[in-house]
């Protein structure tokens, strides 16, 4: 059976992240978008000319509101409302019914899933907290580079001055400590620089990372592979994506040295992602890198912090690989997520295929 066509009128409500049902007076399906269909379990063929009140049990209560909605012309909103999908899950959502202006007669309802409000909320206070730490970072690395290098000046000054040859480890102690310090700072406002934006494949990053972890820590971590070698290309700053898998990695590693746990492992894993949405837009594809070990995991009084500059769970570590990679990430339009308990910890990195960084990466090859 040949689906039925849809109105150019709905066409815009196509890439929108929120489930969208467009109904005719007589409570007819015309139109379900995408997120719709993902929702309630039921494609756009399968729904077109059904009764909207197959997703509603309290059917009176529904036509309440569309009558509400109808009178007042405006939007009817419901919040932790009860639909069902078509494999008869119950889901909470927000409900807003509204008449459609182009179509008099036609209504609209949207569907925001509650758990997906609150991962919006959740996203913004990141979005929000990463902007701040990268002003911060940046900030902060300008007023002790310049420091920096008096101290450091001073210092071979002194060195040769001095008459007793004993004395010059401690200077040596001071030059050290002030280039690895001036080494820090270099880290802190490397993200900052323009990125060169390039094809990418997602895997020879990974495996650059692999290789300079085994390089770093030896052979005592066992690696698993899981990849999906059909995903595509995409355009990134290669150096920074190795930089952002590599902070991650090597918090993972010394999360289980300082905890001694044996037999450790690191999971890398690759997939596809479909129809996800992050950063309040909605994705068609998007490539998912997971990062697991095995180690005793993040401690819950951080877990809310973890992204901050200068917070770590491990005692040695300087609290600035995760604002890092997080930053990096950003840049590629994408996202970090993780979860973590004892034995298992999770970072997954959402990067979407169609990035919108093409017109960049020409600029970068003129």
């Amino acid at each position: 059976m040949t689906p039925p066509l849809i109105n150019k009128n709905y066409q815009g409500l196509e890439q929108l992240a929120t489930a969208a049902i467009v109904f005719d007076k007589n409570l007819k399906i015309i139109y379900m978008n995408p997120s719709a269909e993902v929702l309630l379990e039921l494609s756009h063929g399968q729904a077109h000319n059904q009764n909207i009140e197959i997703f509603f049990e309290d059917h009176k209560f529904f036509k309440l509101a569309l009558d509400s909605a109808t009178k007042k012309q405006s939007s009817y909103r419901e919040n932790e409302y009860f639909i069902k999908s078509k494999q008869n899950k119950t889901i909470c959502v927000t409900l807003t019914i509204s008449q459609l202006n182009k179509d008099p007669g036609d209504f609209i309802v949207e569907l925001i899933q509650m758990d997906q409000h609150l991962r919006v909320a959740k996203e913004e206070r990141m979005f929000i907290q990463q902007q701040a730490n990268s002003e911060l970072l940046r900030n902060l690395a300008h007023e002790i580079r310049n420091p920096l290098g008096g101290l450091r000046g001073a210092a071979q000054l002194l060195e040769k001055e001095l008459g007793d040859h004993s004395l010059e480890e401690y200077t040596q102690i001071i030059i050290k400590e002030a280039d690895r310090l001036q080494n820090l700072m270099n880290k802190l406002l490397t993200p900052h620089q323009l990125p060169a934006y390039e094809e990418t494949n997602i895997h020879e990053v990974i495996e650059r990372v692999r290789s300079l972890i085994l390089s770093e820590f030896g052979k005592d971590i066992t690696f698993v592979r899981d990849y999906d070698v059909s995903l595509p290309e995409i355009i990134a700053d290669r150096e920074k994506l190795i930089q952002a898998v590599l902070n991650i990695a090597r918090n993972a590693i010394q999360s289980m040295q300082n905890d001694n746990t044996q037999n450790m492992q690191l999971k890398l894993t690759t997939r596809s992602e479909r129809q996800i949405v992050f950063h309040k837009k909605k994705h068609a594809t998007a490539i998912r890198i997971d990062i697991e070990d095995n180690g005793p995991g993040i401690p819950l009084n951080i877990q809310d912090k973890i992204f901050y500059p200068l917070v770590s769970g491990n005692e040695q570590g300087s609290g600035l690989g995760l604002p890092l990679s997080q930053n990096i990430v950003t840049q590629h339009k994408g996202m970090i997520t993780f979860i973590s308990q004892t034995g298992h910890t999770k970072f997954s990195i959402l990067l979407p295929i169609n990035n919108g960084l093409n017109d960049l990466e020409a600029n970068n090859n003129e």
